[in-house]
């Protein structure tokens, strides 16, 4: 979709941008497929902040998506596109034939009265759920499971896709969009195509304003802070902070390896990130 500009009516105006809504649906949510969702501000639930600079924003429902795509056989019209507060994707309602409403994930191409399913023998089309173990190798694939039966984990943000590069006995490779190169089970499910809305990163938030809107508080430096707040704050007048940027509890904030070798699953990454 197209990036639209702000008339410069103001500084913060000047510089702002929106995507274009066009194609998008006007009507209402699915109210069946709705749900309330809870704000955290971040915090646990024992009231101490665990994710940093959330809190306020405008109120949402959360819509509830289909990432399992686990309605084998049955085919599915595209009923309308519409845009989802909660990601940065835009999602598709489908209408299946036996008569029940579901949401999923719109990918790049998909269009109002296309038809889609999932299944093991399907047409390897735009938004059409196979297992990876019937996906032809080279393909570009979102929504892709970890575990089988568990539902889609990797490739859900707007414009990300997966690639199948291989396929060797119970396993598969796929290559991620960090250039890491992982295995995953054959029986795992994934969404033909790439993630819509690849034009959300480019879009500029011109103002404060337009980030309170979306809950996100203000990131104050660690340097400019106190020394008991922070391990890199203190000293007289301005200071570079003295150490290695991190986090308030001291764990480096760039460049630190934070990934856990014994966690279960880990086996499963072939070849790490690549380095930039």
């Amino acid at each position: 979709m197209a990036i639209k500009t702000y008339k410069p009516t103001s500084p913060a105006r000047r510089h702002g941008q929106r995507q274009d809504t066009e194609g998008l649906s006007k009507n209402k949510p699915e109210k069946k497929l709705l749900t309330r969702l809870t704000k955290t501000g971040g915090r646990n639930n024992l009231g101490r902040i665990t994710a940093r600079h959330r809190g306020g924003g405008h109120r949402k429902m959360y819509r509830i998506i289909d990432f399992k795509r686990d309605k084998y056989d049955v085919p599915a019209k595209v009923a309308r596109l519409e845009y989802d507060p909660i990601r940065s994707s835009h999602i598709a309602l489908l209408f299946y034939a036996d008569g029940e409403k579901r949401y999923i994930l719109a990918p790049l191409g998909l269009k109002v009265g296309d038809e889609v399913m999932s299944g093991e023998k399907v047409e390897p089309k735009v938004g059409n759920s196979m297992p990876l173990g019937a996906i032809p190798v080279g393909m570009t694939i979102h929504n892709v499971e970890l575990n089988p039966g568990r539902g889609g984990q990797l490739a859900r943000s707007a414009g990300a896709s997966v690639q199948l590069a291989s396929r060797e006995g119970k396993y598969v490779h796929i290559i991620m969009p960090s250039g890491e190169l992982r295995m995953v089970h054959v029986k795992c499910r994934a969404t033909i195509g790439q993630i819509g809305n690849v034009n959300h990163q480019n879009v500029r938030i011109a103002g404060a304003g337009g980030n309170r809107h979306r809950g996100r508080r203000p990131h104050v430096r660690g340097v400019a802070m106190s020394p008991y707040a922070h391990p890199m704050g203190g000293g007289e007048g301005r200071s570079a902070g003295g150490r290695h940027p991190c986090s308030p509890q001291g764990r480096p904030a760039k460049g630190g390896k934070t990934r856990n070798k014994k966690k279960p699953g880990s086996w499963m990454i072939v070849r790490g990130r690549k380095k930039r």
